[in-house]
């Protein structure tokens, strides 16, 4: 394995489960980790369409029966934040070693500097992403269940809209940092298959989402492919942070891996309910 800080290992994966594709993340983290692997940039999708929730969301801000009824899976991600309905979107994991140059420090300090190579690949789109915010989120915004109703801390906005949220999780030897970028569709279902007072509070609550955030699509004013947006994201951080990436393929030891985590831990009820 290169020593080189700017040499990623390029992961271009096929859509996966909710559980699969957190177990796969938390697999690659281990290798990288250990030492085993490069520092990767995994870009994925989710099939079936997956309600994730964040480390210390609580799971009583899912209704399970509109779950069931539209047919989502649910799963909790071993990054922080809130709610997010991934379907329609692009999906980058970053993982690398704890003491790599764009992600040690604090969490601000390496949103800030990812930020960067974020707001270059939006920009190869067609977007201007608006002055970054350093603030963190207030007790009131924490509280709130939705991901994409808020802004945080050097999350990507356009024009005032929330485009790109992102999360991390540190461990001692690695970091994993995931980020969604929804290219289209309706951003408010989200609010479908989370607990609300009444229908009211429901419509109100999709009605503020689509005030404060936006997709790819709604904003460029045409549809773009995930492949040309994957492109985007690997060119941006190449162009803004100078990492050189290389095609690569996932160890076995991270499938045998991930198998395990994802039967004993993402499909786990113990852990999805663990809040």
């Amino acid at each position: 394995m290169s020593s080189d800080t700017c040499s990623w290992r390029l992961l271009i994966s096929e859509p996966l489960s909710g559980p699969e594709n957190m177990a796969l993340d938390e697999a690659i983290m281990e290798s990288v980790g250990a030492g085993l692997v490069r520092p990767t940039l995994r870009l994925y999708a989710w099939h079936p369409s997956c309600l994730s929730l964040g480390y210390a969301q609580p799971v009583a801000d899912v209704d399970h029966a509109a779950l069931v009824e539209h047919g989502w899976d649910l799963v909790r991600r071993p990054t922080g934040g809130r709610a997010i309905l991934h379907t329609d979107e692009l999906t980058y994991a970053i993982v690398a070693p704890a003491d790599h140059p764009e992600l040690q420090g604090g969490v601000l300090e390496s949103y800030r500097r990812l930020r960067r190579g974020l707001a270059a690949a939006l920009a190869g789109l067609g977007l201007v992403v608006d002055p970054a915010h350093g603030e963190p989120l207030s007790a009131e915004s924490r509280a709130n269940p939705v991901c994409f109703e808020v802004p945080s801390a050097y999350e990507i906005t356009v024009r005032g809209f929330k485009l790109l949220g992102s999360a991390q999780v540190r461990r001692r030897d690695a970091i994993l940092q995931h980020g969604t970028l929804p290219l289209a569709g309706d951003l408010s279902r989200v609010c479908l298959v989370l607990r609300h007072e009444n229908l009211t509070s429901r419509e109100k609550a999709r009605e503020r989402l689509l005030e404060r955030a936006a997709t790819l699509e709604s904003l460029l004013g045409e549809p773009v492919p995930w492949n040309h947006a994957a492109r985007a994201i690997q060119a941006g951080f190449e162009g803004e942070l100078g990492w050189h990436f290389e095609r690569g393929v996932l160890l076995q030891r991270e499938l045998d891996r991930a198998d395990v985590l994802a039967a004993e831990r993402y499909r786990s009820q113990v852990w999805t309910e663990r809040i």
